[in-house]
């Protein structure tokens, strides 16, 4: 503009209430079937593990086997048995779009919780080393950009 100042078309006309475009089902329905990977559910219980330690600890145990069924394109489930229930871990998720990403696609396959186990550094100076933060809501946006 001449007086200087930048306009950013990308922050006017949202619309947060509408549905996204890319739905999860169809993305696993179609890497489902490129792969030839059989229907089955992924545990009710997933955990997401971005630095991966928890699938690296389960494997150097011999516990964590790959889920026959996780269809995402860009992801591996290692799943697990702890006190009688199967669990899944998705690790190397980072970053929140992705995230969500991986959430919507783990919803989409059988999860009914999913534990988002992750670190910061400190994020408020009441906090102390090893406090725990429960994240109960997020905002929706189009994630990474220049706003």
């Amino acid at each position: 503009m001449s007086d200087g100042t930048i306009k950013a078309p990308i922050l006017g006309d949202k619309h947060y209430a509408d549905a996204s475009v890319f739905r999860p089902e169809t993305m696993l329905r179609e890497s489902a079937r490129q792969r030839r990977l059989p229907g089955v559910p992924v545990p009710e219980v997933c955990l997401l593990d971005p630095d991966g330690d928890i699938t690296r600890l389960l494997r150097r145990q011999r516990r964590g086997r790959a889920h026959p069924g996780w269809a995402c394109f860009h992801t591996c489930m290692t799943e697990f048995r702890e006190e009688g229930r199967d669990l899944g871990v998705v690790s190397c998720a980072v970053g929140a779009p992705f995230s969500v990403l991986v959430a919507e696609q783990l919803f989409a396959s059988g999860c009914q919780l999913l534990i988002s186990v992750s670190s910061s550094g400190k994020l408020a100076p009441w906090l102390r080393p090893r406090d725990f933060i429960l994240i109960d809501e997020a905002l929706r946006d189009e994630g990474t950009s220049y706003h």
